[in-house]
């Protein structure tokens, strides 16, 4: 690794954490160098407008080329690029706001967002974060990781975000059998409380998930138990279809579809 790069990446993660900015000498201390040298990485970054530097408090901040390029990378994702019709179907087939979701370090990342067709004013969700173990998006996609790749996840940071979040390991690793074993994820309060999500993943044309789509709305709505099965048939349904769309389900990767359907 470029240690100058790799520092550069630990700066911008830094002041995407912070909602006030941060000056050099915070910077330096929390990326563990001497503050000229983080100050000359801030400027760096500055010149490139990926940071930008209150000239008031002296703190920095995320710069406006993140967002360009933020906006260049989902224009160009091709999960998010298929999805935008899959998604915006489903939203009006159950009248649910639909999420598409990839996953990124250990938090799941949202890439496109249907909103819900017949409902008050929505924020939209794309670009928002959410750790993998406290959603349905996230627990249908590493359901069907590698096995190593889902032993580290488990390993990892598990932290509650309500009083319903799971973050034993072993009680984790049996919802994720499930998952496997029913096609579709739910989520009941985990993240937020009174929110509930039901997520089926998506598969590309190696076999591999590649992300997840799902319906997302309070708990009362999606977990009913007259609606929780039908929507979950219609969320896997268009999973597939949507997994079909990048390639899933050829004679090279029908044997790992069938597994996870």
């Amino acid at each position: 690794m470029v240690q100058s790069v790799a520092r550069a990446i630990e700066i911008l993660r830094v002041l995407g954490g912070a909602a006030r900015g941060a000056g050099v000498t915070e910077v330096a201390e929390r990326i563990g160098v001497a503050k000229p040298t983080a100050h000359a990485l801030l400027r760096t970054l500055e010149a490139g407008q990926l940071v930008a530097q209150d000239h008031e408090t002296g703190k920095y901040r995320l710069g406006p080329a993140l967002l360009e390029l933020g906006n260049a990378y989902l224009e160009t994702h091709e999960l998010r690029v298929r999805s935008v019709a899959w998604a915006d179907g489903l939203a009006n087939r159950t009248n649910e706001a639909v999420w598409v979701g990839v996953l990124s370090a250990d938090h799941v990342l949202v890439v496109h967002h249907a909103f819900r067709p017949e409902g008050a004013v929505q924020i939209l969700e794309v670009g928002a974060v959410i750790p993998w173990h406290t959603c349905a998006l996230g627990k249908a996609i590493v359901a069907h990781l590698p096995e190593a790749d889902r032993a580290a996840l488990l390993r990892g940071n598990l932290a509650a975000l309500t009083g319903a979040t799971q973050t034993d390991p072993a009680a984790l690793v049996q919802a994720l059998d499930g998952v496997r074993a029913t096609g579709y994820a739910l989520e009941d309060g985990e993240a937020a409380i009174g929110d509930a999500g039901v997520a089926a993943p998506v598969f590309d044309h190696t076999g591999e998930v590649v992300g997840a789509i799902g319906a997302v709305g309070p708990v009362e709505r999606l977990l009913a138990d007259d609606v929780r099965d039908a929507l979950a048939v219609s969320v896997r349904e268009t999973a597939r279809h949507l997994s079909r769309d990048l390639g899933a389900g050829r004679p090279a990767t029908r044997r790992r579809w069938a597994t996870a359907s």
